[in-house]
């Protein structure tokens, strides 16, 4: 899994698309609170924030 992130950051620096990082880390950042959120008690939260 560590050398995905590091085939990632390469790839963004050899291209030059590092506009895409703060995309993907929200994107991950969601799909994570999204599976923790599943039968917890963050589950309120989740569901005011939508």
């Amino acid at each position: 899994m560590i050398e995905t992130f590091k085939d990632l950051i390469r790839f963004l620096s050899k291209n030059k698309k590092w506009w895409l990082l703060p995309i993907l880390l929200f994107l991950l950042s969601l799909a994570s609170l999204i599976v923790y959120s599943q039968g917890t008690v963050v589950a309120p939260f989740v569901y005011t924030l939508f």
